[in-house]
């Protein structure tokens, strides 16, 4: 977290917010492109849940003037305007500032598990979702090996990479990790129980390993293919992410 809008996001506000990501890459990339079978981006009025700074917003723009961005967070907006961006919103996703039935799309990438209250950010979702539109979520996938989000010890706060966490009964691993959720299939499934909504589509997905790409492309093009192949079995239950597609039904 050096250099930019990264160097000024402070340990507390990555335990409680996560890190936005701070440039377009590969991964990001490849994300859009899973998503793309399943959204109709093309003249849609999309919201992005959770903008952070913007990178899904710019990207969106490709297929659509209309794309709307909602962050908690002042700073990360600001940051996203002195780029260009525009139609953005300071709000918490439990209250979202928009009329019922007002947007085709609606992407939620890895917020969920930091909002304060999951089931209400995920009904004010629906709320704004047209009959028929479309909620696209990325979540932690409880069963990763890793918990990408840090933990705590001793009250300190340790950023990065903690192994095995998740895999650990709920009251120690929220000990371990009280900031932030990970999700198993079944508890994410829960958070759209009573809602108006039919599941089109749910799997797990594996990094991107865009930082090895980047330092070593050789290794990083043999994992890659490898989780490509993992994605496509049932051992894509330990991939990183959930990716959900959620139809708001009339």
């Amino acid at each position: 977290m050096s250099g930019g809008l990264g160097g000024m996001i402070s340990a507390e506000k990555a335990a409680r917010r996560g890190v936005p990501s701070l440039t377009w890459g590969p991964g990001q990339a490849r994300r859009l492109e899973l998503m793309r079978p399943f959204a109709r981006l093309e003249a849609a009025r999309v919201l992005v849940d959770g903008c952070g700074v913007g990178m899904y917003v710019e990207a969106l723009q490709a297929f659509t003037s209309e794309v709307h961005g909602l962050d908690i967070e002042e700073s990360y907006l600001r940051e996203a305007q002195a780029r260009g961006l525009r139609l953005l919103v300071a709000a918490a996703a439990e209250a979202l500032p928009y009329p019922d039935n007002t947007f085709d799309i609606v992407l939620s990438h890895e917020v969920i598990e930091h909002v304060a209250d999951d089931r209400q950010a995920v009904a004010e979702m629906v709320r704004v979702l047209r009959p028929g539109g479309r909620i696209l979520l990325f979540c932690p996938n409880r069963w990763f090996p890793f918990e990408t989000h840090g933990h705590y010890w001793r009250g300190r706060y340790h950023f990065g990479n903690t192994p095995l966490i998740n895999y650990l009964p709920d009251p120690l691993r929220n000990r371990l990790a009280p900031h932030v959720r990970a999700y198993s299939g079944r508890a994410l499934r829960r958070l759209f129980a009573g809602l108006p909504v039919r599941i089109v589509h749910h799997t797990r997905i594996f990094p991107a390993f865009d930082r090895i790409m980047r330092r070593h492309p050789r290794a990083g093009r043999l994992l890659r293919c490898m989780a490509d192949l993992l994605e496509r079995t049932p051992l894509n239950w330990l991939g990183l992410s959930h990716f959900m597609v959620v139809e708001k039904t009339p």
